[in-house]
């Protein structure tokens, strides 16, 4: 790998928080109808972690990711990415702040069609300040012989591996995961967390995965579990698995 990405301390990694929400709370209205979507949510991530966040469906899951990525706010509370308060921060700052530190992966892909996976790379590259190669973000994700092929010319799983080497072309802080392996099949899935892992283990990038697989916990640093808004537990596993170890 190129000799220009420094090489993690992950004691002194660990020491520096990246996020700290405090009594982080969101409630969206419907009409008549309030949806508290978070209900006080108290955290501290730290950088070069690796998080599964936990949790059925209306956890509050995507919604506390989304609040940490910049792409939506709290109703009260406040959330700090290293000195920057999200909280507070109006739309051009977040803005500004996903673009310089944030990378999002989702369920689906959302790949460009008729762009190469090199050039749906390359399309983030503008707006980065110190972009990798886009050829070396998919060297990073294992596709470096499938530079010029479509979407279509690709598998589901290599279509994630794009949407994912997209994320990080940008060096962010970091790494966002929702649902990264829900459309995939089981094989495929394990492939992409394997990323994932590498990219939080070699690069450093601080990686939280959003997921109903209860498996998948067995990957991270740390578990957080949502239920009803709030984080209903916490956990670390006895003996943090690699993706080849799990299976489901």
């Amino acid at each position: 790998m190129a000799a220009n990405h420094r090489a993690r301390d992950p004691t002194a990694l660990k020491r520096a928080s990246v996020f700290v929400a405090r009594d982080l709370t969101k409630t969206y209205r419907m009409g008549e109808t309030e949806i508290h979507a978070l209900r006080g949510v108290q955290l501290e991530i730290h950088a070069g972690e690796f998080i599964v966040l936990l949790g059925p469906s209306g956890s509050g899951k995507s919604t506390l990711l989304n609040i940490l990525g910049g792409l939506d706010t709290p109703s009260s509370g406040s959330i700090v990415f290293k000195e920057h308060d999200l909280s507070r921060a109006d739309e051009a700052a977040l803005t500004r702040y996903r673009r310089e530190h944030v990378g999002f992966v989702f369920q689906f892909y959302n790949l460009i069609p008729s762009l190469t996976a090199r050039e749906n790379v390359a399309l983030v590259t503008d707006i980065a300040a110190n972009p990798m190669a886009a050829a070396e973000a998919l060297r990073w994700v294992g596709l470096g012989e499938r530079l010029d092929h479509f979407p279509s010319q690709l598998s589901g799983g290599e279509q994630q591996r794009v949407a994912i080497a997209r994320a990080i072309v940008k060096r962010p802080d970091v790494l966002l995961c929702d649902e990264p392996t829900g459309a995939l099949d089981y094989e495929t899935g394990k492939l992409v967390l394997e990323v994932i892992a590498r990219i939080n283990a070699e690069l450093g990038t601080t990686a939280m995965v959003i997921t109903h697989n209860a498996a998948i916990a067995a990957i991270a640093d740390r578990v957080l579990r949502l239920g009803d808004g709030r984080i209903v537990g916490e956990e670390r596993p006895a003996r943090k698995l690699t993706p080849a170890e799990i299976s489901w």
